[in-house]
């Protein structure tokens, strides 16, 4: 069986970084209204019901990971999921969790089930 290689510091910082960037409920919001296609910072706002400066914040930092791109028209700006990838890793966080709840609910239901006879 091969050990595992050091990993150099850099790398893992930027792994942690990338995954401090999903931490962030307002950012999956953001991201999930983002999943049928590019919107405006105000469509944005209204649908996550915060100002907009919280709602540019959240942009830019997902911008500057490259999990978002960003486009304007007019006084407008638009932004997009660049980084597909990002709605693979959520699924998969999404179906762990699912999972261990479906786990713990038949964990209750036993216990229900065995303190009633």
């Amino acid at each position: 069986m091969k050990s595992a290689q050091p990993v150099p510091q850099e790398v893992v910082q930027q792994v942690a970084d990338y995954f401090s960037i999903l931490s962030e409920p307002m950012r999956l919001k953001i991201l999930n209204l983002l999943r049928d296609g590019e919107k405006c910072v105000q469509e944005l706002v209204e649908a996550t019901e915060t100002s907009q400066a919280n709602v540019s914040k959240h942009l830019k930092v997902m911008l500057q990971a490259g999990i978002l791109s960003r486009r304007t028209e007019g006084t407008s700006a638009y932004y997009r999921v660049e980084d597909g990838l990002i709605f693979e890793l959520c699924n998969l966080v999404c179906d762990r969790l699912a999972t261990r709840i479906e786990q713990q609910a038949q964990h209750f239901r036993a216990f229900t089930l065995s303190s009633k006879e």
